[in-house]
């Protein structure tokens, strides 16, 4: 049988330096790269669905211009929370939410997702947008199963990734090679999305299939059994 996970390139940089790399970063990622995801991130966010009274985890949060979106769709009887593992990022993002006037419903940590600081069933959906693929592809299942165990029964996820799947363009290779020399700037690289929230135990709802300069986008919707 084949073993897809084997096809996956690994992550060989630190969680250490992966933070320090972000913290630099923080200043300027929405002019970098913040822009450039954003139709995908909106493709997300409309998957998710998040609802007015919902408790709702962002695991990547970055600059938090999904919080923002997550805070405006829970509503004041709501709440949102961010985990991210840049305290850089986590000033950023802090410094929108002050300005919108939305950090009383918003909780935001520095923190790692492979072992989250949260209560057992105490979420109604979770989004990760262009973060499940910096996890190194052994930790890839402790996170999804640490996103199970938060979610309340029946709650949702929705994971934004680049994907392996699906014809592998030239496009693809390049990337792969870059990060595969230059694994301190290009840490993230396409996974299996669909096919490891299925391994976790999530119900797959829906799939949808993107492309950015060329690379695969997958985005997709699952559900914590009941």
């Amino acid at each position: 049988m084949r073993d897809y996970k084997l096809e996956i390139s690994r992550v060989v940089r630190s969680k250490e330096k992966a933070r320090a790399s972000y913290d630099r970063l923080s200043r300027w990622y929405d002019l970098l790269s913040g822009r450039f995801e954003r139709r995908y991130r909106d493709a997300g966010l409309r998957m998710l669905d998040a609802r007015k009274g919902e408790v709702v985890l962002e695991i990547g949060f970055g600059t938090g211009n999904c919080i923002l979106a997550l805070a405006n769709a829970v509503g004041a009887e709501g709440k949102v929370c961010g985990i991210d593992i840049s305290p850089g990022m986590c000033s950023v993002a802090e410094t929108k939410l002050r300005k919108a006037g939305l950090s009383d419903r918003v909780n935001l940590q520095c923190g790692d997702a492979a072992r989250l600081p949260f209560e057992s069933g105490l979420f109604d959906a979770i989004l990760m947008s262009f973060t499940l693929e910096l996890f190194d592809t052994p930790e890839i299942p402790v996170v999804l199963d640490e996103c199970r165990r938060v979610l309340k029964s029946g709650g949702r996820i929705c994971v934004v990734a680049m994907s392996r799947g699906g014809k592998q363009g030239p496009i693809l290779r390049l990337y792969e090679w870059f990060h595969k020399k230059l694994p301190s700037y290009v840490d993230c690289r396409p996974i299996f999305a669909e096919k490891m929230m299925d391994d976790a135990g999530f119900h797959i709802r829906n799939v949808v299939s993107m492309n950015m300069w060329g690379l695969p986008v997958e985005i997709v919707l699952a559900q914590k059994q009941t």
